[in-house]
């Protein structure tokens, strides 16, 4: 038994697909199959069931499973006992949404680089119910998203921040708001909303507010780009629904106001989660502690 089995097996058990495994490790189809044909030899038993084009585990085969995980964690321990004080040299895949991605992951990746030029990261960049797909298919080392707090028995909370949500306009459009009294969510529906697609986690906030009050609001733009709906605000007399942290730099250089909405508060939070069964390397570790760095 090989090493090189185990982790194709796992990445089968994961992809639930022959081709697949084979597409993320490199090999041909044909390689996959010949190291589980292999595997199950030397074990004597039936790993997966082939139903058409369905990949199952079996009994024996999910069992199998959870000594496979246990296999390698002790392998990348040994591995790491060796090197704990050694240069970082791996690689690290991360998924994000879009908006940490330009405001956030920049300063992060910068100051990664420095401390750690020979780690390779790679970004994938999707909405989070996506990437939490990705992550648990073994995909992703790490996810950091925003959304309102995410538990699974199957993941690691490696860090949570709450983010407030915010209303945001241009600065000519935010000083006539702000001059109402009393100002309510009401009173801006007859102006140009730039908004993100509807399901995207901060326009849900948005709906389900609106819903509760039977209020209707068809927005000028939808947009999944936030840099994009940013720019549009910066040029435009539209509002918008942000997080803080994309948009902090915008108000504070007076490129855009914020909007205060006596009726209207949110926040949802920054999260960093892991697979339970992914082995947490000192690239994971450091780009997390690097996150916390960079938010004190």
């Amino acid at each position: 038994m090989e090493l090189r089995q185990i982790n194709t097996f796992i990445r089968v058990a994961q992809f639930k697909s022959f081709s697949r495994a084979a597409e993320s490790l490199g090999y041909s189809q044909s390689a996959v199959t010949v190291q589980i044909r292999q595997l199950e030899d030397e074990l004597h038993t039936r790993l997966f069931d082939r139903m058409g084009k369905r990949i199952i585990l079996t009994g024996p085969g999910a069992q199998f499973l959870e000594r496979a995980y246990e296999v390698l964690n002790e392998v990348n321990k040994a591995r790491l006992s060796v090197s704990d004080m050694g240069e970082l040299t791996g690689r690290l895949h991360i998924g994000t949404i879009a908006s940490l991605c330009f405001a956030k992951l920049p300063a992060v990746l910068r100051l990664y680089w420095e401390r750690h030029p020979k780690v390779v990261i790679r970004i994938t960049t999707g909405e989070p119910e996506d990437l939490i797909e990705q992550m648990e298919r073994g995909e992703l080392d790490l996810i950091y998203i925003l959304d309102e707090p995410q538990y699974n028995n199957n993941w690691r909370k490696l860090m949570e921040r709450r983010e407030n949500v915010v209303f945001v306009a241009s600065p000519s459009l935010g000083k006539t708001l702000q001059s109402v009294p009393g100002l309510r969510l009401e009173h801006l529906l007859d102006k140009p909303f730039f908004l993100t697609e509807r399901d995207a986690n901060y326009r849900r906030v948005l709906d389900r507010f609106l819903a509760s009050r039977d209020i209707i609001l068809t927005p000028f733009l939808e947009c999944s780009d936030t840099s994009f709906i940013i720019r549009m605000l910066e040029s435009d007399q539209g509002i918008s629904l942000l997080p803080w942290y994309a948009v902090e730099q915008s108000v504070r250089q007076g490129r855009l106001s914020l909007v205060n909405v006596t009726d209207f508060r949110a926040a949802l939070y920054r999260q960093i989660c892991s697979h339970k069964e992914k082995w947490r390397t000192r690239e994971m570790n450091e780009f997390v502690h690097l996150v916390e760095e960079l938010d004190r």
